[in-house]
């Protein structure tokens, strides 16, 4: 069970989905971005070996000294490897090449699953964040287990495409094993649609057979597929940054809102 004192304390959300090429790191990084922008103190793990949330937030591997990886080994704490960003409001745990190779260096550690949540643990009392999003790989490994094991809920990035929910069925499987074995409170708390086609007849198919399938956990908002999305971490730069009148950073901004809206909704329930 997630052991962490209730009283203010962050809400950690992994965002996941063992396929790749979904926006998971492109969401993380916007929808922190945009929570940053409503005045929300923000912090983004970067658990993913290619490191890319750090590099679309401008962390050069030269900045990255103490990463995710050394925080998961237990050779420093949480708040050490913790960068301020160029976005207010908004810090970063950055990746590094090392932790590609903690699935191994994991397996023989005892509580390998709970070294995260353990991190997090010791460290939030120190630590004024009112989210902590967690940038998953794209696998079902260790690195994605201990995201799960820390997290409160899941967000769940799904591509407007044939095969979206055959393989989210994976992932929900895994989320379920999860909630038996290691963290009972764990849920989902949204699937975002991503590369949104209107133009394409299969986009919309496929959100109608989402929204039919997760009912209410589908975000109203749906991400479209943007040039000026694509082209953003090329700079080192969130969308809203980048190019705050593109449809894609305004879909960003629109989730973030349906994000506190749904959350200020579960509070008064």
């Amino acid at each position: 069970m997630n052991s962490l004192s209730p009283s203010r304390r962050p809400r950690i959300v992994a965002i996941a989905n063992q396929k790749g090429g979904v926006g998971k790191t492109t969401t993380a990084i916007n929808l922190a971005t945009a929570l940053a922008a409503a005045r929300k103190k923000v912090l983004i793990i970067d658990l993913d070996p290619q490191g890319n949330a750090s590099t679309g937030l401008g962390i050069g591997r030269g900045n990255r000294k103490i990463s995710s990886y050394h925080v998961l080994m237990g050779e420093a704490a949480l708040d050490q490897a913790v960068i301020k960003t160029s976005v207010p409001g908004l810090d970063l745990v950055p990746s590094a090449a090392d932790l590609a190779g903690a699935e191994l260096e994991l397996v023989d550690v005892s509580r390998r699953e709970g070294r995260l949540r353990d991190a997090v643990s010791h460290r939030l009392a120190e630590m004024d964040y009112d989210y902590i999003y967690v940038d998953c790989p794209p696998a079902l490994g260790l690195l994605t287990l201990n995201a799960l094991v820390a997290a409160d809920s899941v967000i769940v990035p799904l591509q407007c495409e044939f095969f979206a929910l055959e393989g989210v069925s994976h992932l929900m499987k895994t989320i379920e094993r999860v909630k038996k074995a290691f963290n009972p409170d764990l849920d989902i708390q949204g699937i975002v649609l991503t590369m949104f086609d209107r133009r394409n007849n299969l986009s919309d198919a496929v959100a109608s057979d989402v929204r039919d399938y997760f009912k209410g956990k589908v975000y109203d908002t749906v991400i479209p597929r943007n040039v000026r999305v694509s082209e953003a971490p090329s700079h080192g730069k969130p969308v809203l940054l980048y190019d705050l009148k593109s449809t894609g950073a305004q879909a960003y901004v629109h989730l973030a809102g349906e994000v506190l809206k749904r959350e200020k909704q579960e509070v008064r329930a």
